[in-house]
């Protein structure tokens, strides 16, 4: 059976970015049996910590799309992103916006193979797993790969984001 075409796509761009996992191998998007919609069903199913899920969130900064790559584990404090980056309107976007932005739907948004690159911020409270988990364009898949391999891939910028 053909993968979806979106899991296809984070798997070509997982390739040509030349992306490892935690023991060095190369990143294998992995479809599970069922959807995995929030951080904590991802982890049960992988039977990880909820901290190792590496949440893809959209939002809208002042009208262009922000990728938060933040740890399952607690919520992006908007105010602080805000002021971080220096915009006056931070929101969650919209599923339009957030689909035209990434070719993805909530719930599946990969890290990478959008349309066009975003602006990413990768959590830190990320870093202290040796593995995080990241969707991989559909709701059913994910991929393992390591903190400093999510920066580099996404050209992110390390950040408190909480």
């Amino acid at each position: 059976m053909q993968p979806h075409p979106n899991v296809q796509a984070i798997q070509d761009a997982l390739d040509a970015a030349g992306a490892r996992d935690q023991s060095g191998h190369p990143c294998q998007v992995k479809v599970l049996t069922e959807p995995v919609h929030t951080a904590a069903a991802a982890a049960a199913a992988l039977g990880i910590e909820v901290g190792q899920i590496a949440n893809s969130l959209i939002f809208n900064a002042d009208g262009e799309p922000l990728l938060v790559l933040t740890s399952g584990a607690h919520r992006v404090d908007t105010a602080k992103v805000a002021a971080l980056l220096g915009v006056a309107k931070l929101k969650r976007a919209e599923p339009d916006f957030v689909r035209v932005s990434t070719g993805q739907v909530i719930g599946g948004v990969s890290p990478l193979g959008h349309p066009k690159p975003l602006r990413t911020l990768v959590d830190v409270d990320l870093g202290q797993y040796g593995e995080v988990w990241a969707a991989g364009g559909i709701p059913q898949a994910v991929f393992p790969i390591t903190y400093a391999e999510l920066v580099r891939i996404t050209s992110g910028t390390a950040a408190e984001v909480a």
